[in-house]
């Protein structure tokens, strides 16, 4: 089975970004006009107007920026529900984006729609690439309906074409348009907590226990996967690959002088909690990297190793993602 994994030299520039872990994610909008069974979207954010910098509630302009360059991001992947519905949101976001780090920050939109050239000229010089996700029922006549138009107006005005859209029955239809496209990306169909009532009503189920694949969508695809313009995107690589790249641009900026940094991208520190606010004589005496809040001290996990026994209260070590991100594991010392 092929997937995105070894050479990058002829996936879409949007996805290049992805495996860099260098694209900063934002959602737009949670309110969309059609009904997939299949979409993950989180209870959370369907149906709502919050926007979203990767997991960050954008409450200003300065929070997209930031985000950004907490994660050193070389692009942005505009998302949703559908993001024209918010079409003044987006542009004055890629603009931002643009403005701040200059043109090469490329910028992919995916929409549920098929976009006219009005909806699209807004966005030229703006959006790089646009991510077409038709919907499952007309893929059969796919060349007779309006987003085979968007493919010509989209290329008439100078954006990067392509289709995205997860591996389900019928995919293979989708060939006969592949000459008109820069790409044709295939998401592993996912599980989530939204769809899984949907899923099992047809019969679907997880292909293991590590990852949320959905068993036999991966073979879904291989019908298309002899065309180079086709790529598969499995649910591992998202898991092990794009996840772990993004998380170690973010720890490689924000992680503190004791924290360590794993593989993963997550960091690990050690965590003393106090009886009191008394800070004991031995970090007092001694210089050392420690961060400090009432009767919580936090340094390098292997400092608390090693003066363990001279330290009152609990002692454990921590992991988690970085910029203060979840908790992944607490191991008592």
């Amino acid at each position: 089975m092929s997937e995105i994994t070894g050479s990058t030299s002829r996936l879409a520039r949007g996805c290049v970004l992805c495996y860099e872990g260098a694209k900063m994610v934002l959602f737009v909008t949670g309110r969309c006009g059609r009904d997939c069974w299949y979409c993950p979207i989180s209870e959370k954010r369907r149906n709502g107007d919050l926007v979203y910098a990767n997991d960050r509630v954008v409450t200003s302009p300065d929070d997209i920026i930031e985000e950004a360059e907490m994660m050193s991001a070389l692009g942005s992947s505009i998302t949703g529900g559908e993001p024209f519905l918010v079409l003044d949101v987006v542009v004055s976001a890629c603009r931002l984006l643009k403005e701040h780090f200059g043109p090469d920050h490329h910028i992919h939109l995916y929409t549920g729609i098929a976009p006219t050239e009005t909806q699209l000229l807004p966005l030229r010089g703006l959006v790089d690439e646009i991510r077409l996700h038709p919907p499952q029922e007309i893929w059969g006549r796919i060349l007779d309906s309006p987003y085979a138009r968007s493919v010509e107006t989209a290329r008439r005005l100078g954006f990067s074409i392509g289709i995205e859209v997860p591996s389900l029955p019928g995919i293979e239809a989708l060939r006969v348009i592949l000459p008109d496209l820069d790409f044709l990306n295939i998401n592993e169909l996912e599980w989530s907590e939204t769809n899984a009532e949907a899923m099992r009503l047809r019969g679907l189920d997880l292909e293991d226990g590590l990852h949320n694949a959905v068993g036999g969508a991966a073979a879904l695809a291989e019908p298309l996967l002899d065309d180079p313009k086709v790529h598969f995107c499995s649910s591992g690589f998202k898991d092990s690959v794009q996840l772990r790249e993004r998380l170690r641009r973010i720890a490689e900026n924000t992680a503190r002088p004791f924290d360590e940094i794993t593989e993963d991208g997550t960091i690990v520190y050690g965590f003393l909690e106090l009886e009191d606010d008394t800070l004991p004589t031995v970090l007092r005496e001694h210089i050392y990297d420690i961060e400090v809040s009432g009767n919580q001290v936090e340094m390098a996990w292997w400092v608390l190793a090693e003066l363990k026994d001279e330290l009152p209260g609990k002692k454990s070590v921590i992991e988690r993602y970085p910029n203060g991100g979840i908790i992944l594991e607490v191991t008592p010392l």
